[in-house]
């Protein structure tokens, strides 16, 4: 049987992106995400727990990110999880597990007040946000079957 690496988030970015360029000018970057679930516990409080998770995105993601997104940006990333090692100075080994995007959805609201989002992939071609999707029975669809 075959596994499955993936991993989806949505949350808000813990500081602007880092991007550095590679060999060859290759773009990656580098930044925490937030992700916050709320909850009532058995006295009926509402308790928030956020996981942190660091996000690594490659190419045309790293320069979209560079662009446009900065602290507390919400985005929806989707990649899939890999885990590094190393050993510091005195010789321990250490253990970093990231999430590397695939796809980057900006969630924010666009400045020019559309309130359109843009869907990004790996390839960084620009897809279509929610507010290009006709409707469900759009009689303007051409559908083939």
């Amino acid at each position: 049987m075959r596994g499955v690496n993936r991993v989806m988030l949505i949350g808000n970015l813990g500081k602007d992106p880092d991007v550095q360029f590679l060999e060859g000018n290759i773009a990656v970057a580098k930044f925490p995400l937030a992700t916050t679930e709320t909850f009532k516990d058995r006295s009926g409080k509402l308790v928030s727990q956020t996981e942190w998770h660091t996000v690594v995105l490659w190419r045309g993601l790293a320069e979209l990110a560079q662009k446009y997104l900065h602290k507390g940006s919400l985005v929806y990333i989707e990649g899939r999880l890999r885990t590094r090692s190393w050993e510091d100075k005195e010789g321990n080994r250490k253990f970093a597990t990231e999430v590397v995007g695939d796809n980057l959805i900006m969630l924010d609201k666009r400045v020019d007040g559309t309130g359109a989002s843009s869907m990004h992939n790996d390839s960084g071609i620009e897809g279509m946000g929610s507010s290009d999707v006709p409707p469900i029975g759009d009689p303007s669809e051409n559908l083939p079957f």
